[in-house]
């Protein structure tokens, strides 16, 4: 009979010191096996797990059985199959066979502190105990990129918020696409690659300036039958948009009703740009509470999760809190200087854009200014600032701040409306056509609110377009699509030489 051993990566591996190693003794002819977790905050935890074969193999299998409470949320690696507590994992499909001595290895997150209560490989069954994990600082583990990506599965429901400098949100029904290939050549992804901050601008592949032109989701919870192939197709080859931002609620029916099929949405929906060779920014969407130091452990959760899987994707920023209320800078920067090096523990290259106070208007709509960022920003590199405005509400004295603060931040407009701040009213053309204008020349990127139907001034799309199927052309465009569809579309300057 073949011998397989399960067992941790162990090399460079810094365990939190409230994790444990759950260590497997095997059949008496058997070679002994462990899972061990790599990180873990508060709510969950991140955990990797090598098989390895005295003999060759060409297919294994890994079955973990969790305690209640405890859920596996996402894997990489492998392929993942549930019923009730109980998930096997097999091979991705490239990394079935293991030659003699060799290894496999897989990873995954956790939600809930359990860790395994039983364990089988190949069928063979495996006995637990556990023992203390060795104690660690304060940063997070250094963990495996994943080399290939691997797909889970859909979502779920509910209704809206509103806030002084965010709009109101509406309604609407299910599932995303998870749809993954090359970017083409001439597509914004195929020409710019993995972007980086150079000084206060966004920088492509050959280190010059540019300026990302693309559309935001509304809630994924409520709006899911808006971001389906056809929208996607005719927002990357219609629109000619380079980005889409994933506007993923954390609150308001969204992420904390079910983590792993909203995480799952949004890595389809990432999956989604890159076929069409857009950016994907991931927009963990606070909003009410405002302090994002509430969600800190969901954050933590949500974003070793993505960070993981997508690691190896040159499509992907990260934003971490949407728009911050009622909450100083200086508890800003402590949430983001926890959160981001728990994406750098997976993905250290990725753009990663952190909100600022006064629902990311750089503290103007709290009295403030963009001059206590500058005095105290966050200890990280290869960050940007959120700025977010409406066009009706937000006005001179916010542009005025946004060319001071451009000379001394790198800005990334990741939302505005043409409408005021509650997200509906009329379209302020003049305003809008101000704000865009000083964005183009600013070299500021930007993703409007929002590639949707919702029954609001700032949705895109008419009503019913979504139920509809159909998303090409100016008809389905309300006087915000018109306006947005209008701009985006003009050819892109993406500096190459």
């Amino acid at each position: 009979m073949r011998k397989v051993k399960l067992k941790l990566l162990a090399a460079g591996v810094v365990v939190a010191a409230a994790s444990a190693v759950a260590l497997i003794a095997m059949p008496a002819s058997a070679e002994t096996a462990a899972f061990t977790v790599t990180n873990s905050w508060g709510s969950g935890y991140q955990a990797s797990v090598v098989v390895s074969a005295d003999s060759k193999i060409t297919d294994w299998k890994v079955e973990l059985t969790m305690p209640t409470g405890t859920s596996v949320i996402n894997v990489w690696n492998a392929t993942q199959a549930v019923s009730g507590s109980n998930y096997t994992f097999t091979p991705a499909g490239w990394n079935a066979t293991i030659a003699a001595g060799a290894t496999t290895e897989f990873g995954m997150i956790v939600n809930g502190t359990g860790r395994p209560t039983s364990c089988k490989v190949n069928g063979a069954d495996c006995g637990l105990t556990t023992t203390p994990a060795s104690p660690v600082g304060s940063s997070p583990a250094a963990s495996p990129v994943p080399s290939k990506p691997v797909t889970v599965a859909p979502t779920t429901s509910s209704p809206s918020p509103t806030a002084s400098v965010s709009p109101s949100r509406t309604t609407a029904p299910t599932t995303a696409p998870a749809t993954t290939a090359p970017a083409a050549s001439g597509t914004p992804l195929g020409v710019n690659g993995l972007l980086h901050v150079c000084g206060v601008n966004l920088c492509n592949q050959y280190n010059k300036a540019i300026q990302l032109r693309g559309m935001s989701t509304h809630g994924l919870q409520w709006f899911a039958n808006c971001y389906t192939n056809a929208s996607l197709d005719a927002l990357a080859n219609d629109w000619n948009a380079d980005l889409l931002r994933i506007a993923m609620y954390v609150q308001e029916g969204g992420y904390e009703t079910n983590p792993a099929a909203f995480t799952s949405q949004v890595n389809g929906l990432v999956d989604s740009a890159e076929a069409r060779g857009m950016y994907a920014l991931i927009d963990f969407h606070t909003l009410t509470p405002g302090d994002p130091n509430y969600n800190l452990d969901r954050a933590k959760t949500f974003f070793a999760a993505v960070s993981a899987r997508n690691a190896a994707k040159k499509n992907v920023i990260y934003e971490i809190a949407n728009e911050p209320n009622g909450v100083s800078w200086a508890g800003i920067k402590s949430y983001a200087e926890q959160v981001i090096p728990v994406i750098r523990a997976n993905d250290p290259d990725a753009v990663i854009i952190v909100g600022t106070r006064g629902w990311s208007s750089l503290g103007v709509s709290d009295g403030s200014s963009s001059s206590e960022i500058i005095a105290n920003p966050v200890k990280a590199t290869n960050i940007m600032y959120t700025f977010h405005f409406y066009a009706a509400s937000h006005k001179d004295n916010y542009r005025d701040e946004v060319t001071r603060a451009a000379s001394s931040l790198p800005l990334f407009v990741t939302e505005f409306g043409t409408v005021s701040a509650s997200g509906g009213g009329a379209v302020d053309t003049a305003s809008s056509t101000a704000w865009l204008d000083l964005l183009d020349r600013l070299n500021i990127s930007y993703a409007n609110w929002t590639f949707s139907d919702a029954d609001e001034g700032s949705g895109a799309l008419k009503k019913g377009t979504c139920a509809s199927g159909t998303f090409t052309g100016t008809s389905i465009l309300t006087e915000s699509g018109a306006l947005l569809r209008s701009r985006i579309r003009t050819a892109d300057n993406f500096p190459t030489s």
